[in-house]
């Protein structure tokens, strides 16, 4: 309840604020914010994304002939395949995962309430090959309790959890559990999604997007010691790190990031290795694209509001950078609409002047500086990731779409999502729903 009083109260100052600023000063104080937020959060990425390659990635060697980390002890590693109504992908997903060129692990399918043939074709592929086990569950309870029952029926302490549509390369299961061999404080490390979707405008901005953006972003937050969340598609755990923080919720809309808070509020590491890379599937239309990110907004809004109390504690205070993060977006969004609002009334109605909105496009000047700096993010981002997708720099035509595509996006779904977050009373059991998984075309 005592989330809730707070979380009414962060949505009135959302509110509240920016009509407060106009009416005592003038609204550009809240436009210089609305431009000013990208262009200074776009700095702090590339920065991010530098340091990090300049301390880490520009020592590590990559390319054909190049040996993966050894693994002492040449432990196993159980990799977990959550998945629902896959059949279209799952084959491939095992073709990939079994291709491992690392041997000493164990595949486990958990076919959560399928109603097409993807229990079948999973216990068809486990009579072929002995590593691979099948668990059948009757009826769609969720990714997460998919990951729980994996959990507790793996056999080791190193868990690899990719989707059901996720084709690892042949190393990636020992650059992700490599890490948590060598550091017993890691409890997860999250990979490298790389999309395979490509054969419309919609699934090649996101190869540039998962490049220049989610990529710096992950660097970026690696550096403060805080990542916002591991990747749901690829992720390693320890498992020792799941019991201690009671595995994954059931009631959470987005469980990675959801473990990803908890971990770290257990005082567990998470890293990012880009070097663990996994071919992805992503949505290749509109419709599916606004439900994913609305799906992500949602889960980003609940864990946001879940753990408000952790301001208030200097235990976890490193964690208060990640939650003025994603405040300072969330205001931005807000400060967004309500110009747009106070533009489009006053060219309706009219406003008196300390309300008016004069212009809601940035002047060209403006306009040419987010170019700038967008066209910098992008280049950076390509030298950075071109080692480990070749073809990125083709990709780099599309790109220019990007910035109106995601914070548009951004906008959308952040109003959409936080107050609904919010004014639902009650959580309940977060079950699987089929996403649009765009056209298969791998690079």
């Amino acid at each position: 309840m005592t989330e809730r009083i707070i979380a009414f109260g962060i949505l009135l100052i959302m509110l509240g604020t920016p009509a407060g600023v106009i009416l005592t000063a003038t609204s550009q104080y809240l436009s210089s914010f609305v431009f000013y937020y990208p262009l200074t959060m776009s700095g702090i990425w590339v920065a991010g994304g530098l340091f990090f390659w300049w301390k880490w990635e520009r020592h590590w060697k990559w390319g054909p002939g190049t040996e993966p980390p050894v693994l002492n002890g040449d432990p196993l590693i159980s990799i977990l395949i959550p998945c629902h109504n896959e059949s279209d992908n799952i084959l491939d997903t095992l073709d990939a995962a079994i291709g491992q060129r690392y041997q000493n692990i164990e595949i486990i399918v958990i076919d959560d309430g399928s109603t097409d043939q993807t229990g079948a074709l999973c216990e068809h592929y486990a009579t072929l090959n002995t590593k691979i086990r099948v668990i059948h569950l009757a009826h769609n309870q969720g990714k997460a309790m998919a990951l729980r029952m994996g959990a507790l029926a793996a056999r080791s302490e190193y868990l690899v959890c990719i989707d059901g549509d996720a084709m690892l390369e042949p190393d990636a299961c020992q650059y992700m559990v490599a890490p948590l061999i060598q550091q017993e404080t890691v409890g997860a490390v999250t990979g490298n999604p790389r999309i395979r979707t490509r054969s419309t405008l919609i699934g090649r901005i996101q190869v540039g997007e998962f490049s220049s953006i989610i990529g710096l972003i992950k660097r970026t937050q690696r550096i403060y010691g805080r990542l916002f969340s591991v990747s749901g598609v690829v992720a390693a755990f320890r498992r020792s790190a799941l019991h201690d923080v009671g595995y994954w919720s059931l009631d959470m809309i987005t469980e990675d990031i959801d473990i990803t808070w908890k971990l770290q509020l257990g005082r567990w590491s998470v890293f990012y290795e880009p070097r663990a890379l996994c071919w992805i599937l992503m949505p290749e239309t509109l419709r599916g694209l606004w439900k994913q990110r609305l799906r992500w907004a949602r889960g980003g809004a609940e864990v946001f509001l879940k753990n408000l109390p952790i301001l208030f504690s200097w235990k976890h205070h490193r964690m208060w950078l990640l939650m003025l993060e994603y405040a300072l977006s969330t205001f931005w969004a807000f400060s967004l609409a309500l110009l747009a609002a106070l533009w489009l009334w006053g060219q309706v109605f009219g406003l008196p002047s300390q309300l008016s909105v004069a212009e809601l496009l940035p002047p060209s000047y403006t306009g040419l500086i987010l170019a700038f700096v967008c066209l910098f993010q992008f280049g950076i981002s390509t030298l950075i990731d071109r080692r480990y997708e070749p073809g990125l720099t083709h990709s780099l035509y599309w790109i220019v779409w990007y910035p109106f595509v995601y914070w548009l996006i951004s906008l959308t779904t952040t109003i959409c999502s936080f107050p609904s977050v919010m004014l639902r009373l009650r959580r309940q059991r977060a079950r699987w729903t089929s996403p649009d998984r765009g056209i298969k075309e791998q690079p």
